[in-house]
């Protein structure tokens, strides 16, 4: 019954690959894109079926299953399955219609059996597939350079990034004369490493998941790839800009308590600082989510230097979900008529203490009653922010006696969704995730300063007046969120040729 789940699966994902091969013969009529998104929608419903009914880990052949691939591949098909539904309408017109469903497919699917892998050969050649589906997603309009030339930066830095990958999984194969995960990451495989050798092959690791995380001094690709039409930019979130969190879970018992994590944590911090800097001083919306994603996977990765591997993989779903939906309504962002203008100066100080009080009771709450964790206490001082800030926004500052009582039942169902959705993933992932062990350097205190930088920069941005500091540090901050100058176009020439041409778009 166990082997039943992944064969039925196995003949579904099939099924669609060759889907997205038939939709782009052009004598198969466009209107089968509506087919397509029906047969590409059983593998993540399979998925969730066999995430619900199978127990237990099961090997079966190159492939592990057990929750958390199940989750994963639930998480990156569905994605997948959203994006694509939006793009029926969305690139209707395009000349590159039918390539668009059939790359987005293989990128989709790739992702997911990549964390389905238990060989290490085959977890390699889906994660490729992955990266390169994504680079030629971008590049699909050959005709636009500035597309063209951003897909050639990625390509670059996934090249490297996969390469590095690469010599990671042949080290740990020579040594230890196993391929499959499960057999390496084993105490009696691990126990023949040197120190050396461990913190070498996780400084290569680090390296490996910084790329695709967008990280700090790796960030500008994924500002460049802002000039992706929105749904790719949502399918980025799919287990691809989230990878990092996912492939240090799977190398948990290797990374933990390593040098390693050192390095990460310092180069995560920064990425944080630079990534919400540029989220608040970007005019441009889309490059706002890409600065907001690049600080949101800085926060990911500190998890996982702190052993927080459940929160990783929490942080990458829900962010991946969140910011995909973003993206996918970027369109409209664009504010008609005059915004409403709240009147806080007449709010009483009482009435703002009472956000404090409530963000601290939180904050403590969270700090007493959470799993022994090194993000623990990081996770209360963040958590305490949000809720100070939410309760504000939906209460304080809201329109009239009927505004702040809807404010109040909103706050209340949101803490009741956080509290159910967090203790939901906790109990399914608590026994398939390995705990981390904290880095022996004093962490917290590093993050706390990281924190109170980041306080202190929105802080100065948020200031009115002029002053040099303040215009330093915004000129910088902008001129560090832009992209090279030759992604960038005041207006698209290949759409003039087009039309000139009588082209579609």
């Amino acid at each position: 019954m166990l082997v039943s789940w992944p064969i039925v699966f196995f003949i579904f994902i099939v099924v669609s690959l060759i889907s997205s091969i038939f939709l782009l013969s052009s004598k198969v009529p466009l209107d089968y894109v509506r087919i397509h998104i029906g047969v590409i929608s059983v593998p993540p419903i399979l998925a969730l079926c066999a995430l619900i009914f199978q127990k237990g880990h099961l090997i079966w052949g190159p492939w592990q299953f057990n929750t958390l691939s199940w989750l994963l591949a639930v998480f990156v098909l569905t994605m997948g399955l959203i994006v694509q539904r939006y793009c029926v309408h969305f690139l209707l017109g395009d000349r590159s219609y039918r390539k668009y469903f059939s790359l987005l497919t293989l990128t989709t699917t790739a992702g997911s059996l990549a964390w389905l892998s238990d060989d290490l050969r085959l977890l390699l050649i889906c994660w490729g597939t992955t990266l390169l589906g994504l680079t030629l997603i971008i590049r699909l309009k050959k005709e636009w350079i500035v597309a063209k030339r951003a897909a050639v930066t990625m390509g670059r830095l996934f090249t490297f990034s996969w390469l590095v990958l690469l010599a990671v999984v042949l080290w740990l194969s020579q040594a230890t004369g196993h391929w499959q995960l499960s057999q390496v990451m084993t105490e009696e495989s691990l126990a023949g490493f040197a120190s050396w050798e461990k913190t070498i092959i996780n400084l290569l690791l680090v390296l490996s998941v910084l790329i695709p995380a967008g990280q700090w001094p790796f960030q500008r690709w994924l500002l460049d790839s802002a000039v992706a039409p929105t749904p790719i930019s949502a399918v980025m979130h799919a287990g691809i800009v989230n990878a990092g969190g996912i492939l240090l879970t799977l190398f948990a018992p290797l990374f933990s308590a390593s040098l390693a994590q050192i390095p990460l944590l310092i180069l995560s911090g920064i990425s944080v600082l630079i990534g919400t800097g540029i989220m608040l001083v970007q005019v441009d919306y889309k490059r706002q989510l890409v600065g907001s994603t690049i600080a949101q996977m800085g926060f990911m990765l500190i998890q996982c230097a702190l052993g927080a591997y459940v929160a990783a993989i929490i942080h990458a779903i829900l962010h991946g979900l969140f910011k995909s939906t973003l993206f996918l309504q970027a369109g409209s962002a664009i504010q008609h008529g005059h915004a409403k203008k709240k009147s806080k100066e007449s709010t009483s100080f009482i009435a703002k203490g009472s956000g404090l009080i409530v963000g601290i009771i939180a904050g403590i709450g969270y700090w007493s009653t959470s799993p022994e964790e090194a993000y623990t206490l990081i996770s209360s001082i963040i958590l305490g922010c949000s809720v100070t800030l939410a309760w504000l926004q939906l209460i304080v500052y809201g329109q009239g006696r009927i505004g702040r009582i809807a404010g109040f039942i909103l706050f209340v169902a949101g803490a009741i969704i956080y509290s159910l959705v967090h203790s939901g993933f906790h109990r399914l992932l608590h026994e398939t995730i390995v705990s981390g062990i904290q880095p022996s350097v004093p962490a917290i205190p590093f993050l706390l300063i990281i924190l109170l930088i980041g306080s202190l920069i929105g802080l100065g941005l948020a200031q009115k007046g002029s002053f040099k500091g303040r215009t330093m540090l915004y000129l910088w901050l902008v001129k560090l969120g832009e992209p090279n100058e030759d992604v960038v176009e005041s207006h698209p020439k290949f759409l003039t040729q087009y039309m000139s041409q009588g082209g579609n778009k």
